[in-house]
């Protein structure tokens, strides 16, 4: 219930993920016949199938993915310690609580992609997104490393434009984005006036501005990469 899941006092944070609940899986250590006294079942935690879950999913299709669904069927999962029905369903969804359910045909399999900031920061209320921007804001700082030692100027900038883009297109050409055109689906900016003032410039850095459209067409998530440049 929703007065349940407010006494846990999660934080809501757009880092953070709940999912409900346990499930049941084979007790390696039982056997019929050395070992009956022990339970043929245990229960474990969630989280560690959603992370493999997560892991499969981007493999398959990309962190851009929703990890849940159909596709998502728990492989070894016996069943789950308490059946969630879709009116429990539709009041734990929107309190950012990921359920595990069993569907007829597909056994059990993950039916949320929520994070717990789900009412208090909508922007980054599914994972694909957050975790969409984390792989975003990641690979953008570790792939122009190459610019720590050259001068923040207008060149500069117009590189980073470029191989920033590429980067995004990239992804659009993927599917990461919504959006037939690439307009639609992500853009980046760096340059006086516009990502940095003269005094950023004079500090040494340069700022990288990144939209993407992960929801709807235009509907852009900001993602901002600063680095250190015009090192000797």
């Amino acid at each position: 219930t929703e007065k349940s899941v407010n006494d846990l006092h999660f934080k809501p944070k757009t880092y953070s993920v709940v999912y409900y609940p346990w499930a049941k899986v084979a007790n390696p250590f039982y056997n019929a016949e050395s070992n009956p006294g022990v339970p043929a079942t245990l229960l474990v935690g969630p989280a560690g199938l959603a992370a493999g879950m997560w892991a499969k999913t981007d493999g398959r299709r990309g962190v851009w993915k929703a990890p849940a669904g159909v596709e998502t069927s728990l492989l070894g999962v016996a069943g789950l310690q308490y059946l969630v029905e879709n009116e429990e369903q539709d009041s734990l969804n929107p309190l950012g609580v990921n359920c595990l359910r069993m569907m007829p045909g597909f056994g059990p399999v993950i039916w949320g992609t929520r994070t717990l900031a789900t009412k208090s920061d909508p922007e980054w209320r599914y994972v694909p997104v957050r975790r969409t921007a984390i792989m975003i804001e990641q690979s953008i700082f570790d792939g122009i490393q190459w610019a720590v030692f050259e001068p923040n100027d207008h060149r500069l900038w117009s590189s980073l434009r470029a191989n920033i883009g590429a980067f995004m297109d990239g992804l659009f050409r993927a599917g990461a984005f919504q959006g037939q055109k690439a307009s639609d689906a992500y853009f980046v900016r760096c340059g006086l006036g516009d990502t940095m003032t003269q005094d950023d410039i004079d500090r040494g850095q340069v700022i990288a501005i990144v939209g993407f459209a992960p929801l709807k067409p235009a509907e852009f998530v900001i993602v901002r990469i600063q680095q250190k440049v015009g090192q000797s």
